[in-house]
């Protein structure tokens, strides 16, 4: 466990990770590899492991039962903690932060308590389709340090209905 994931659960006082979670698709599409998102931050791994999705509908979902951190300004991205300490980052597509919340609607807010499947973003994939470079989603750990292991799962997946990966905490 990385130091400042353990300050802030001694802080908060939360326990030790412990257990596995299984992480449900935020957005129902096809099971892409991190390494193919055309932007080095999710493709080397620098803000986590994980996976992307390449989407088709129109809501991001809550991916696990959990806290609502923080979701971006412009609406494209969000963070999630589950009462074990499991931290995601949902970030969809490549180059939606310059669209300045366009193509966005925001459907949940920070600090609510959400169940799998509870929709927190909607979006308008022809727009989108017409405005950025990629419209693949990663899905990332941000606290990696806590992880033991990560099965990841590939293929077509519906959102808050199919697992994408399991993590062993």
């Amino acid at each position: 466990m990385g130091f400042l994931s353990r300050i802030r659960r001694l802080v908060s006082g939360q326990t030790n990770l412990v257990g596995g979670i299984d992480v449900f698709a935020p957005v129902s599409g096809e099971i892409v590899a991190i390494e193919k998102v055309p932007d080095v931050v999710f493709a080397e791994k620098i803000v986590g492991d994980g996976l992307a999705i390449n989407p088709k509908g129109s809501q991001i979902v809550a991916p696990i039962d959990g806290t609502i951190g923080k979701i971006f300004e412009t609406n494209h991205a969000f963070s999630i903690e589950s009462p074990q300490g499991l931290e995601l980052f949902v970030h969809f597509g490549v180059g939606t932060v310059e669209l300045r919340g366009n193509g966005f609607k925001r459907l949940a807010e920070e600090g609510q308590v959400v169940k799998v499947g509870e929709p927190i973003l909607e979006f308008d994939l022809a727009y989108l389709k017409e405005q950025v470079e990629s419209l693949l989603t990663p899905v990332v750990l941000a606290n990696m340090e806590d992880i033991r292991s990560l099965d990841k799962r590939q293929g077509s997946i519906d959102a808050g209905k199919d697992v994408i990966f399991s993590v062993e905490l």
